[in-house]
């Protein structure tokens, strides 16, 4: 069966009818059509849609009676788990604003992000409840593992109301960017029928099921697992969450739960190919493995499915103009780590600085006109608009009709003259057999203006010996210019919460650099 049939449709038109075309519509509709099914499977346990549409209108009941309203703007700030999608549907269904905060940000970047947003609620997990959010903002906690039948304790559970009805139309969610610098921007995003058309193009491209069992390992407080929870929504799919990732829970999940829809990030799926190395793992249900995020190297998209099969899915996009283009598994042969083709209904074009089209196969600023564009960011900026297509901030350029983003536009290290892109340099150090994870960043340097440093995850022994090795590997594929004059050893690269790894904390002194060969 398809995404879609003609009960689960006008299921969905009564319930946008009834709740406005908010997150509280698909769910709702999910609640009328498939009452017994799992919505959700959690450290806790399971629970059917007919259950969370009830508990949610308690809570959102219990909410109201702590002056929760259409004028109040809610953080949640959740791990993965169903407190987290409780939160979401309860103050949908009051009509209140919602702000999505992230579970990674310091202290600093979180007091900054609620008084920006005039967050005067947090629905937060425990180890959030001493935070210094400000004598004018309510903590409520959030506590599954307390008890499961109720996730929030100090909120009454018996104001049970069957008809709960909030306003036609709650306020736009704000999701927070996923950027490596400073504290994170708010994002506006109306709930249209753009985002609807966009919803279409995303299954056109992958293809869901109605009952799909997702998990989403995935952060949901971004873009990307927010989007695959309420997508699974609109399918009357089962979400599998945990409340913080391990890559051998993950594998054993998708065995156990007979899951057919892994929504990841790409580290996530490099540190899953590590904990499954030696062992026989066998996932006949699994069609669909959609990762985004952040980039997806060439090597890991074929050694991924080298072991797990041609089930691949890697989309492209941003928090700002939403899902760009998707390629499959054959794309992904054919072009290891490709961004793939634009979806339905997305134009893609690459631009020069003056904004005038590049050449093809020449690299270009990437800018997308859709009708998924977001609306602005909370303090009243947005991003350039070329023509009517949204920059993305990237660099990329076409090839056979895929879209292969070369990097971020500021990311990009002039030495010497020469225009490099790290993900040409990243690819070709991930060749390497010792190198498990790369990155490269531009240090400043008073000859070349910036020089080549390549930060390494590699197997043991690491030293002066293995960066020689590498050296002689890469001078094979790379440009005399783009080798790395220094090589820096860690166990781990720095990361945010999307997977995309803090560049700037690359740069720094404090890293003992080795000097090239």
């Amino acid at each position: 069966m398809g995404a879609f049939d003609p009960f689960a449709t006008a299921a969905l038109t009564a319930a946008t009818l009834a709740w406005g075309p908010g997150l509280a519509a698909p769910y709702a509709a999910a609640a009328t059509r498939d009452p017994e099914r799992l919505a959700i499977v959690d450290d806790y346990g399971s629970m059917t849609y007919r259950a969370l549409h009830q508990r949610t209108n308690s809570l959102a009941a219990a909410l109201e009676s702590i002056g929760v309203d259409g004028s109040t703007t809610v953080g949640i700030l959740c791990r993965n788990h169903r407190g987290f999608v409780e939160c979401n549907l309860a103050v949908a269904k009051i009509g209140a604003r919602t702000v999505y905060l992230n579970t990674s940000l310091p202290a600093s970047q979180l007091a900054e992000v609620v008084r920006r947003e005039a967050i005067s609620v947090v629905l937060g997990d425990v180890e959030f409840q001493d935070l210094p959010f400000g004598p004018a903002v309510r903590f409520v906690l959030v506590a599954p593992e307390l008890n499961p039948q109720w996730s929030v304790p100090e909120l009454p559970s018996t104001l049970s109301l069957s008809r709960f009805r909030g306003p036609r139309r709650a306020p736009d969610p704000v999701v927070l960017t996923s950027g490596t610098s400073g504290a994170p921007k708010g994002t506006n995003r109306s709930t249209s029928l753009g985002a609807l058309v966009g919803a279409l193009g995303f299954f056109e491209a992958v293809p869901y099921r109605r009952g799909d069992v997702v998990a989403i390992p995935a952060p949901l407080f971004h873009a990307w697992g927010l989007s695959q929870m309420i997508l699974a929504s609109t399918i009357a799919g089962t979400v599998v969450l945990r409340r913080h990732f391990d890559p051998a829970q993950t594998l054993a999940d998708l065995e156990t739960h007979n899951v057919t829809a892994l929504a990841a990030v790409p580290v996530m799926l490099r540190r899953m190919l590590d904990a499954a190395a030696g062992q026989t793992v066998r996932l006949p249900a699994l069609r669909i493995v959609a990762t985004s995020g952040s980039a997806l190297p060439g090597e890991l998209s074929s050694q991924w499915m080298d072991v797990f099969g041609d089930t691949l899915h890697n989309l492209y996009g941003s928090t700002e103009v939403g899902q760009v283009s998707v390629a499959d598994a054959a794309d992904l042969r054919a072009s290891p780590g490709t961004a793939g083709r634009p979806l339905r209904g997305v134009d893609v074009r690459l631009v020069d600085d003056s904004g005038d089209e590049v050449a093809p196969g020449e690299v270009g600023r990437i800018v997308v006109a859709s009708s998924l564009h977001f609306d602005g960011y909370t303090d009243g900026s947005s991003k350039e608009v070329l023509d009517g297509h949204m920059s993305i901030g990237d660099l990329g350029r076409m090839v056979d009709g895929r879209l292969e983003v070369v990097g971020r536009a500021d990311d990009m290290i002039i030495s010497g003259g020469e225009n490099l892109y790290p993900s040409n340099i990243e690819a070709a150090l991930l060749g390497h057999p010792q190198v498990t994870e790369a990155a490269v960043v531009g240090v400043d340097d008073a000859d070349l203006g910036q020089r080549v440093r390549a930060v390494i995850v590699a197997d043991p022994p690491r030293g002066k010996a293995l960066a020689r090795s590498i050296d002689r590997h890469v001078r094979a594929t790379l440009a005399k210019y783009e080798v790395p004059r220094e090589y820096v050893f860690v166990d781990e690269l720095p990361r945010n919460g999307a997977g995309k790894v803090v560049s700037r904390q690359l740069i720094g002194p404090n890293l003992k650099a080795i000097t090239a060969p």
